[in-house]
């Protein structure tokens, strides 16, 4: 016998989020980051070497490298979908805009299916609110879809969301076709065409992005559940979707091998409690705000997901949280795991909303009122002070911690800066004033919030942002130390590189011109046609092991203007 619910919601309260809001706050959150910025350091330099090398013909399409060096992850997809953008883009595009275009589309596709994945798991009749005995209670449409609008808001009001999502890196390709593979399995019972062509072009994509050990459990697991459904489904057709995941399984375990992407990267559990603390500090920070309401939607839905016939709107994020989170613990890159698991805990949170006490939507409104406004009164008073000088010491401190920058003025992130800190003005008066309470009400100002202070951040610290997360800076700096050195422009000429990273060799090929060389790699002969050597400062005792050193002339160490620990000492060829 099933449970009763604890959701008790009259009609009054699954008012429909207008769309144009919502599509406003997606907007607002998606588009920021695409334009004026250069590919940062990091996860996403290094896959965009490995995209432009693919574009540039500098790379086999079924074995990625570049200068020698195979990507981290054995992911495929990723590194295509940036290399086709790149290629298809017109002249006048840059490489680095046109490579965030899919990645974009792939954020906005993680928001899409979450929502409608958490519509079907709203409309099954386990997740429906108390009937009422003179009616009157949440119709089911409406109530699905005020829970599936909660669920994306609470999506974008997660911080871990936030810099991971906006990358073109594969993490972001995994959470796409994560979110894609959940939705596939959430609406099952309802639409089984739609839902397995979404999960097979997640479970797919998910293999082709570096995570074929994760699709397959996946497919196997979510099979499980289906056998265990008897509320949904009836028992034969929960069999036939149970067989027909776990031959999605076993047909990304042939494309995997196939193409051979499998790779094992688990590592033993921790066993200092030092690492533990660091783990669930992470988990805390990263998952917030929803994992509040998570764990509150577990703890007042408990009988429907303790009693024998359980219910699939918990049990199925439950399962997709169990699965990233315990794989999070055992690999290196815990919080890049940790972003597959924000769609399920935006699902759990949104299933709090009907049984949230008044208290404790006020408390939450309270401090997230106080916390993102305290954010954004800091970036605009830092911005104030980077453009006038005044106050005194947010200038002194921009100024010491990025030598070289020079504060620019942009109208038109002024304006957009400017538009979006009134909407969030009147969002904090729509929310406080007195009208009648919706389900998505509390989760309005989290979502605006985290919206309002990344579009900050894009906006007005967009060229203190790109000054010290790219490299291009630090390219034109050791051109300029070049151009001194021989009395003319130093572009398009050989690079011999030691020490360098990926990212590294891709900023001066990308953003300087050079056609760049890994001293590793070159002999000695082709090392001959190299005018220029830039070295990490940490390997400088063992050049002497890949290179002539009599051929040599130091020129002078150069750090990196926002980073002390980034300093490359630069040579220059004797002349004979």
């Amino acid at each position: 016998m099933t449970q009763p619910t604890p959701a008790i919601v009259p009609q009054s309260a699954v008012r429909r989020l207008p769309r144009i809001a919502l599509w406003l706050f997606c907007a607002a959150y998606v588009l920021p980051g695409l334009f004026g910025r250069e590919p940062w350091k990091g996860n996403e330099f290094t896959a965009f070497g490995h995209m432009l090398a693919l574009a540039e013909g500098a790379s086999d399409w079924f074995n990625p490298s570049v200068w020698g060096q195979t990507p981290e992850l054995d992911a495929l997809l990723p590194y295509w979908l940036g290399a086709w953008a790149i290629q298809m883009a017109p002249s006048w595009l840059s490489a680095g805009f046109a490579a965030r275009i899919p990645f974009a589309l792939l954020l906005g596709l993680t928001l899409t299916s979450t929502w409608h994945g958490v519509y079907y798991l709203a409309l099954s009749p386990q997740a429906q609110p108390v009937p009422f005995a003179f009616g009157g209670e949440a119709k089911p449409k409406d109530y699905a879809r005020t829970i599936a609008d909660g669920a994306v808001l609470a999506l974008i009001a997660c911080l871990g969301l936030t810099l991971l999502s906006h990358e073109a890196s594969p993490i972001l390709t995994q959470l796409a076709f994560v979110s894609c593979a959940f939705y596939g399995v959430a609406a099952l019972p309802y639409h089984p065409r739609y839902s397995l062509s979404a999960l097979s072009i997640g479970l797919l994509g998910l293999c082709l992005s570096g995570a074929p050990s994760l699709a397959v459990l996946m497919a196997i697991g979510s099979g499980f559940l289906c056998v265990l459904d008897r509320e949904s489904t009836s028992p034969q057709t929960g069999r036939q979707h149970a067989l027909w995941l776990l031959a999605m399984g076993l047909c990304v375990a042939g494309v995997a091998t196939a193409l051979e992407v499998w790779h094992w990267r688990l590592l033993p559990l921790h066993n200092d409690w030092q690492a533990w603390r660091n783990l669930l500090r992470l988990l805390a920070w990263f998952t917030w705000p929803a994992w509040p309401l998570a764990i509150w939607t577990v703890w007042r839905w408990r009988r429907q997901w303790t009693s024998l016939h359980w219910s699939r709107h918990l049990v199925l994020p439950m399962w997709f949280i169990a699965l990233t989170v315990s794989t999070a613990m055992l690999t290196q890159s815990s919080d890049q795991t940790l972003l597959l698991a924000l769609p399920a805990f935006a699902t759990l949170a949104a299933f709090a909303l009907p049984t949230l006490r008044r208290s404790v939507a006020a408390l939450i409104d309270w401090f997230t009122l106080l916390f993102f406004s305290g954010c954004a009164f800091i970036i605009w008073v830092i911005w104030i002070a980077m453009q006038t000088g005044w106050p005194a010491q947010p200038a002194a401190n921009v100024a010491r911690l990025f030598p070289g920058f020079e504060p620019s003025f942009g109208w038109i992130a002024f304006i957009v800066a400017l538009a979006a800190t009134a909407v969030w003005v009147w969002l904090v008066m729509w929310r406080t004033a007195k009208h009648r309470h919706a389900l998505w009400k509390s989760l309005v100002l989290p979502a605006g919030g985290a919206a309002l202070c990344w579009l900050l951040l894009l906006t007005l610290w967009l060229p203190l942002l790109d000054y010290a997360r790219s490299y291009k800076p630090w390219v034109q700096q050791i051109q300029g130390v070049m151009a001194k050195q021989e009395a003319r422009e130093a572009r398009d000429v050989c690079l011999l590189s030691y020490g360098l990273d990926v990212g590294q060799m891709t900023a001066f090929h990308y953003h300087g011109g050079f056609d760049v060389k890994p001293a590793e790699i070159t002999s000695i002969a082709q090392q001959s046609t190299c005018p220029w050597l830039l070295v990490d400062n940490d390997l400088r005792p063992d050049l002497g092991n890949v290179v002539r050193l009599n051929e040599w002339t130091r020129v002078r160490t150069i750090r990196r203007p926002s980073d002390n620990n980034e300093d490359v000492t630069l040579y220059h060829r004797r002349q004979p």
